[in-house]
C-alpha cells in the first residue's frame, strides 16, 4: 500500500507587490508559517515573502 504524503504545496507571497513567486513543499504536521527574505523579480529587491495556500 501506497504512503499518503507528508507535506503539501505551499507558495510564498511577495509582501511588497503580492504576487506569488515561489512555490515550496512542507510538512503538514508543521504548524508554523514561513516567512523568509527573498528576491522579487517584479520589484527587484529583497523583500519578505510570507506562505500562502492556494
Amino acid at each position: 500500500m501506497a504512503k499518503s504524503r507528508t507535506s503539501t504545496v505551499v507558495f510564498l507571497e511577495c509582501s511588497g507587490c503580492g504576487r506569488r513567486n515561489y512555490a515550496l513543499r512542507k510538512r503538514t504536521k508543521a504548524t508554523w508559517k514561513l516567512e523568509l527574505k527573498k528576491y522579487c523579480r517584479f520589484e527587484r529587491k529583497h523583500l519578505v515573502h510570507k506562505e500562502r495556500k492556494k
